[in-house]
C-alpha cells in the first residue's frame, strides 16, 4: 500500500503591499479604459451632431451636444482620479523600496555587530603586538646574518694588489720581442770622409729594426 505525501505548500512571496499596489493599478487601468470609451463616444456624437444640423434637426443636435458636454466633465474628473491613482502607485512602490533599504540596513548592522563580537579590541591589539614583535625579530636576524657574511668576506686588499702586479709584469714580458743571438752587425768603414763618417755615426746611433 503506497503512502501519499502531501506536497508542502511554499509560503507566498506576494506581500500585502504587493496586493495593494496591484489593486491600485487595476483601478487605474479601469479608469484609462473608461476614458478611451468616453473619447470614442465624444467623437461619434460630434459627428452625429453635425449631421443633425445639416438635416435641420437643431433640437436633437442641441440635446446631443449637452450630453457631450456632460461626458467631457466626467472625463475631466476621471483625469483627476487617474492622476491620484498614479501618485498612489508611485508612493507605494517607493515605500517598498524604502522598506527594503531599511531591512538591508538592519541586516547589515546585525552582521556588523556579530563581527565586532568575534573580534574584540584586546584581541586586535594582541595581534598587532605579535606582528610588531615578529617584524623586529626578523630585522634582528637579518642584521646578524649580514654582519656574519661581512666578517667572512674580510679579504686582505694588499694581497690582491700584489697578485695583480705580478700578472701585469708577466703579460708585459710575454708581449716584448726577443733579440736573436746569431745576428751579426756590419763593420763600420774607417776611410770615409768626415761628412760620411758623421752620417755613418748617426746611422749607427739609430736603432736597427730586427725582425724575428
Amino acid at each position: 500500500m503506497g503512502i501519499f505525501f502531501a506536497k508542502k505548500k511554499q509560503p507566498s512571496r506576494v506581500t500585502e503591499q504587493d496586493k495593494a499596489i496591484l489593486q491600485v493599478k487595476q483601478a487605474r487601468d479601469k479608469i484609462k479604459q473608461y476614458q478611451r470609451k468616453i473619447e470614442q463616444c465624444l467623437e461619434k456624437e460630434r459627428s452625429l451632431a453635425k449631421e443633425l444640423l445639416k438635416n435641420g434637426k437643431k433640437d436633437r443636435a442641441l440635446l446631443l451636444l449637452r450630453k457631450k458636454k456632460y461626458q467631457e466633465q466626467v472625463l475631466s474628473r476621471a483625469d483627476g482620479q487617474l492622476e491620484n491613482l498614479e501618485r498612489m502607485v508611485h508612493d507605494l512602490e517607493f515605500a517598498q523600496i524604502e522598506m527594503k533599504v531599511v531591512d538591508g540596513l538592519r541586516i547589515g548592522n546585525t552582521t556588523l555587530k556579530q563581527l565586532h563580537d568575534l573580534l574584540s579590541i584586546d584581541e586586535i591589539e594582541k595581534i598587532m603586538d605579535e606582528t610588531r614583535e615578529g617584524i623586529e625579530k626578523q630585522r634582528e636576524i637579518d642584521e646578524i646574518l649580514s654582519s656574519t657574511l661581512a666578517a667572512e668576506d674580510n679579504i686582505d686588499e694588499s694581497e690582491i694588489e700584489t697578485e695583480l702586479d705580478a700578472l701585469l709584469e708577466t703579460e708585459i714580458n710575454e708581449k716584448a720581442p726577443e733579440i736573436p743571438q746569431n745576428v751579426i752587425l756590419p763593420d763600420v768603414p774607417t776611410d770615409l770622409p768626415e761628412k760620411n763618417k758623421d752620417r755613418t755615426k748617426e746611422k749607427i746611433q739609430e736603432p736597427i729594426a730586427i725582425t724575428a
